[in-house]
């Protein structure tokens, strides 16, 4: 991503720009190898240190043709407006991307984040309905 991209990219979804920077300086200081459980604290402490509402493990009940059928625990919620799942993996793959699809349809919520700390430079990926 080129300087004029990153500047089209915070002027189109401000808001997700900043979790994507959050979480970048989360792995800045920390580095990989941690489970995402470190990994999701560190980043609701930076997410409200820059000011973000942040909500952590969200339950969201799953139905079926209007009968309860289970249940799922969003890593975060920013801003009521997005979902945020966090991986500690090598590398991300589709089925992690289908899980963010899968939460956003329970949530209700139109727009997702996968992040991924596992690597040696942080991996993101947008999802969206």
């Amino acid at each position: 991503m080129n300087m004029n991209d990153d500047l089209l990219d915070r002027d189109r979804d401000p808001l997700t720009h900043e979790i994507i920077g959050a979480a970048f300086e989360v792995g800045n200081v920390m580095g990989h190898g941690f489970l995402e459980a470190v990994y999701r604290k560190a980043l609701v402490q930076e997410l409200r240190l820059r000011g973000l509402a942040t909500r952590e493990e969200v339950e969201f009940k799953i139905e079926y043709k209007c009968a309860p059928v289970g249940r799922y625990v969003a890593d975060l919620i920013v801003a009521d407006t997005i979902v945020v799942e966090i991986k500690a993996v090598e590398s991300l793959i589709p089925t992690h991307t289908g899980q963010v699809l899968n939460y956003l349809r329970a949530s209700g919520l139109n727009r997702g984040l996968l992040l991924n700390f596992g690597a040696p430079k942080i991996g993101f990926r947008r999802v969206a309905l």
